[in-house]
């Protein structure tokens, strides 16, 4: 276990000197950026001028007006279809001027002109294309951000006695879904969550983690008893998945009352944070195979409470988090991560991580990574059925329900 430093009068000076820099160095950064956009959009312009002001104070003649045709060129990185015509009829119009000024004859004219309209035509086709391309990728994007919102719902900041927060990113940052999943749901037993990595990437990797979240949300609502979800999603996974296929994952409850209950399937271990401050593991007292593998080792996965009280988190993570290299080679230390970042609130917690991951992998991640945090600001209170009519209580139906006991490790 290992310490976290103090939040008290450092950490204030330390936000307030930020926020002084960031309002004194803000407005200059931004005057930079303008007055860098507004040079590289006038780039054939520039080189027309150039151009331009050689052939009249250098008396060079035709020497460099084969030149003029890079107006339209440049034109076509930082401009639109109307932008590369202007700076083809700039060019047309400055060579034009300078072959009258020094009498080029009309066949070399004709030459550079014809050039210039090559090029120009050139390059509108290419913006047309380009374009037309940004279109199906911003089709393709909205497509996976619906499908994105469909499979992994938004989670909100508050779910009974909990304060949560979640951030995700994909690998295939232009489809902005991956493989991971994560999923918070408050059922009559409880809130319940889980989160895992489904082996592999691509679409078959999406098509797995759907089906386990689509199977965990129906079971969490129906099982009493945490194991039986787990149990649920592995006979779902053995029906559904190929041999060499399988989904890491951890499944953790807090019931009405009692102990927080984890049952982790061949996933990275939670950290539990307590109120103090400090950071662990939450290592398996028994190691279960990843779920659609119980058929081969024939292990169950067990059942593991801890105790959670008022002010204490639970951070859930995927393997892209903790195998996230920088340019050394040298993973990224999630738990001292946590313990400089700590705060009450997870949301501000998991930007700090989030914010320090980036820069430690060099601006973007080579795995899919996700990360949920919770914090406990509460005593737990039972949770109603979400939907569909209440059957009176009856001596089965109360049998049936579960109450956890009170904390135990068990072995």
């Amino acid at each position: 276990m290992s310490q976290a430093p103090h939040h008290g009068a450092p950490r204030r000076l330390e936000r307030l000197f930020r926020n002084r820099v960031a309002r004194i160095c803000g407005p200059v950064h931004r005057r930079a950026w303008g007055l860098s956009a507004s040079v590289v959009h006038g780039l054939p312009v520039l080189f027309a001028g150039v151009v331009v002001l050689d052939g009249v104070t250098g008396g060079t003649g035709a020497t460099w007006l084969p030149l003029l045709a890079a107006a339209p060129a440049l034109a076509a990185t930082i401009h639109g279809p109307r932008g590369v015509l202007c700076a083809g009829l700039l060019a047309a119009a400055t060579g034009s001027a300078l072959a009258w000024m020094h009498g080029v004859p009309v066949r070399e004219l004709a030459a550079v002109l014809c050039a210039l309209l090559a090029v120009t035509a050139a390059s509108g086709l290419a913006v047309a294309l380009r374009g037309r391309r940004e279109r199906v990728l911003a089709a393709v994007r909205s497509v996976a951000e619906a499908a994105q919102q469909a499979l992994l719902q938004p989670v909100p900041e508050t779910v009974g006695p909990f304060r949560v927060a979640v951030r995700y990113s994909a690998a295939a940052a232009e489809a902005r879904i991956g493989g991971d999943l994560y999923a918070l749901v408050p059922t009559p037993y409880g809130v319940r969550l889980i989160v895992g990595d489904v082996r592999g990437k691509g679409l078959p990797a999406v098509g797995t983690a759907a089906l386990v979240l689509g199977v965990f949300r129906e079971a969490a609502h129906d099982e009493p008893d945490l194991l039986a979800v787990v149990s649920r999603i592995e006979r779902s996974l053995a029906r559904n998945l190929g041999p060499d296929d399988f989904v890491t994952a951890v499944v953790a409850g807090f019931p009405a009352s009692g102990p927080l209950e984890v049952v982790n399937c061949g996933h990275a271990p939670p950290l539990l944070i307590s109120a103090a401050g400090e950071v662990g593991p939450v290592e398996p007292a028994h190691p279960a195979p990843p779920l659609g593998l119980r058929a081969l080792s024939g292990e169950a996965p067990r059942l593991q409470r801890l105790p959670f009280t008022v002010g204490d988190q639970l951070l859930l993570y995927t393997d892209g988090v903790t195998e996230a290299r920088d340019h050394a080679r040298a993973f990224y230390p999630l738990a001292e991560g946590v313990a400089r970042h700590l705060s009450d609130e997870p949301s501000r917690t998991l930007t700090g991580l989030h914010g320090e991951l980036l820069a430690h992998v060099g601006g973007r991640l080579h795995d899919d990574a996700a990360l949920l945090l919770l914090r406990r600001t509460a005593a737990q209170e039972p949770v109603d059925a979400p939907c569909g009519p209440q059957a009176p209580q009856t001596a089965a139906s109360s049998a049936h329900r579960v109450t956890p006991p009170r904390w135990t490790r068990m072995p």
